[in-house]
């Protein structure tokens, strides 16, 4: 059982690591690609690895017809929504701004989780949750103090974070059913689909004409094999094993990850309050998957993980 839980642990802090360089290799691949161009390219290399992966190694489930439509719904939460909610809000708010209303997602979680699945935390846990989002701030606020923001935008970064919270608690459902190959690799066709349009209508006239540089094509294979590919497969573990709740507190991990990769990389500076903030986001997520001590015996009550009618 500790073994198991290591095991998800470690596949977090994996997901968060990846996901926290997509941020540096999306900015690299700007550089070669539109936007609108990236997340369809990426999401077409992402398809054909994760098919040809799970087929060859035997992890390719079949899926259930009663099941098609919460794949569907899950593929419209993200990466069709979410993707398209922080693109274009960004677009119309600071990057600071953007990351604060985007690390509310975590706190949303846990509240949806209870009503839906009665996913439990610990007043310790929210303690914990709390603070790393404290830290989150202390984070994102070092380094830069510019705070715009139209309504548009925010609305759409909004918009972004309810459809994290719906991807979380739709996979939630599935990962009961199939592996974190076939959730991702279905979800991501499907995305394909959705964002096929718009990828006609907007960069299709331009993609051919693009002279990408060496380093924006192993940016955009970093962003669909690890960003779009891996990241998910150990998410969708986590998930399954520990709750929707306790997995998405751990994206408090990833601006972390993502200032020590811009400190590095992108020679971006690294101020004694980011330093401070990023202890701080480290001890809150340790915080928040620590059991705390009940004051009261409650009888077990089986769980049913099946979507609800």
């Amino acid at each position: 059982m500790k073994s198991k839980l290591s095991l998800v642990y470690i596949s977090l802090i994996l997901a968060m690591l990846f996901w926290g360089y997509t941020f540096v290799a999306f900015k690299i691949a700007l550089d070669s690609f539109k936007p609108i161009s990236i997340i369809f390219l990426r999401l077409l290399i992402s398809v054909v690895f994760l098919f040809t992966f799970a087929r060859i190694a035997g992890k390719l489930q079949a899926v259930k017809r009663s099941d098609y439509k919460y794949f569907v719904l899950m593929a419209f939460f993200e990466p069709f929504l979410y993707f398209l909610g922080e693109s274009f809000g960004l677009t119309y708010v600071s990057p600071t701004m953007g990351s604060v209303i985007i690390a509310i997602i975590p706190l949303i979680v846990p509240i949806a989780a209870y009503f839906i699945y009665r996913e439990r935390l610990t007043i310790l846990n929210w303690i914990g949750l709390i603070v790393s989002f404290g830290g989150v701030i202390a984070v994102v606020f070092s380094s830069e103090v510019e705070i715009v923001a139209r309504l548009k935008g925010v609305l759409l970064l909004f918009l972004a974070v309810l459809a994290a919270v719906g991807y979380s608690l739709t996979v939630k459902g599935l990962s009961h059913k199939y592996n974190g190959f076939t959730i991702t690799a279905y979800q991501n066709a499907l995305g394909i689909m959705m964002f096929l349009p718009l990828f006609l209508w907007f960069d299709a006239g331009t993609i051919l004409s693009a002279r990408p540089t060496t380093e924006g094509w192993i940016s955009l294979l970093y962003l669909a094999i690890f960003g779009s590919s891996l990241t998910f497969v150990l998410f969708t573990f986590a998930i399954r094993e520990i709750g929707a709740s306790k997995a998405n507190i751990f994206t408090n991990l990833i601006p972390v990850f993502t200032a020590v990769f811009s400190f590095f990389l992108l020679k971006e500076a690294m101020p004694g309050l980011k330093v401070a903030g990023i202890f701080v986001v480290l001890i809150g997520v340790f915080l928040s998957q620590v059991k705390s001590i009940k004051f009261k015996k409650q009888k077990a009550t089986p769980v049913n993980y099946q979507f609800p009618a």
